[in-house]
């Protein structure tokens, strides 16, 4: 193959979740395939700049002794100025120079300022093809209050829950306790904006309350109070069919908890004990079926575009969900390659899948003068 599509790869950011996204990068960059694609590496410091960064997966391996970072090296990225223009521009001590047309961009990143609609919404300004879910769906899926608004309303079942603002907080904290009175114990308290379990505690008695709302408040001015499911933690990966192909999901992954209060930070990417994640779960033939039904319902119920990780509890009552992640984390041993890998696909073919769908899907968007075309 001789005509590579050029990919920005576009990780970092202003997030909590910075380092996750970093290491997130380095499985890309160590996976994709460079016969089929050049790719730029374009990271987000935690201050916001856009630098041009090494392309090494090594630098972004991700140990509890040393999280990785995009720092500014002194170079600027550049974004297209117009619809009309898909070139990169780097800006350093030496001057200005193209880094050539973009074909896409991947923006593998988590949280607030990047997995929330932010970015999503500058790559659409200037018509830049991208991997993952749009304005709407990433701005929904950010925020937990509101995704369980939506999916309730699909007929989906959610774990119950209070929402409680920085303001209710300071003002009448005694509405956070009859929160926590009315849910039950034990809750889980939660930044309604922020992933990778950051900011989560869980509350066994109402003397917990106050510490896990500052912990909490820390991430984001409004927090879900929510109940305390019991069941098996469950999570399947959700994949965007091409034009005129159905959506489909993978085989399941367990959260197995061992020794831990749950499924926090340092488990998920710290490979730290007291939690066993199994891929593929068991589960009977019509369970898993029932599961990825609900995950495809979930997905188009916010909208979503390209992929996502849908997080369950089954309980005695049946399924529910948790979360809904657009752009779950790809590290080598996040859950959402992990599914697909159990599925049949490589990691480099699940990138080309990502880059495909993407690619399709902005070909088929009407631009402007094909609708004013239509319209004469």
């Amino acid at each position: 193959m001789t005509d590579k599509l050029t990919v920005a790869l576009l990780f970092g950011g202003r997030s909590s979740e910075h380092s996750i996204s970093c290491a997130t990068a380095g499985g890309v960059l160590a996976a994709i395939d460079r016969d089929r694609y050049t790719v730029i590496p374009v990271g987000i410091t935690r201050d916001g700049a856009f630098v041009l960064e090494d392309d090494d997966p090594e630098k972004f391996a991700l140990t509890a002794s040393a999280l990785p970072e995009v720092t500014d090296n002194g170079t600027r990225v550049l974004w297209p100025d117009s619809a009309g223009n898909r070139e990169l521009s780097i800006v350093d001590a030496s001057g200005r120079r193209s880094l050539g047309t973009v074909d896409l961009v991947f923006p593998i990143l988590h949280g607030p300022y990047g997995e929330d609609g932010t970015v999503q919404g500058m790559l659409e300004l200037v018509d830049l093809p991208f991997v993952g879910s749009g304005v709407l769906a990433s701005a929904l899926g950010m925020d937990k209050h509101y995704t369980k608004t939506v999916l309730q309303h699909a007929s989906l079942a959610v774990a119950p829950w209070r929402t409680i603002t920085a303001d209710d907080w300071a003002e009448a904290p005694g509405m956070a306790y009859a929160a926590l009175e009315e849910l039950g114990l034990p809750a889980f308290v939660k930044p309604a904006r922020a992933g990778s379990s950051v900011g989560v505690s869980r509350v066994s008695s109402p003397d917990q309350l106050a510490e896990a709302m500052a912990v909490a408040l820390a991430e984001d001015d409004k927090v879900l109070i929510e109940v305390g499911l019991v069941g098996r933690e469950l999570e399947v990966a959700v994949l965007q069919g091409r034009p005129g192909e159905p959506t489909h999901a993978s085989v399941a992954g367990e959260v197995v908890v061992t020794g831990r209060d749950f499924y926090d930070f340092a488990a998920k990417y710290l490979d730290a004990a007291g939690i066993d994640l199994v891929c593929p779960a068991v589960l009977p033939a019509d369970d898993l079926a029932e599961m990825q039904r609900i995950a495809v319902r979930a997905f188009e119920a916010i909208d979503a575009d390209g992929l996502a990780r849908v997080d369950f509890f089954l309980t005695e009552q049946g399924w529910v969900i948790n979360e809904i992640n657009t752009m779950p984390g790809f590290t080598p041993i996040s859950m959402f390659p992990s599914c697909w890998l159990a599925s049949g696909y490589t990691y480099p073919q699940l990138i080309d899948e990502l880059i495909e769908v993407a690619l399709a899907r902005s070909a088929r968007r009407r631009r402007p003068e094909a609708v004013a075309a239509t319209a004469e």
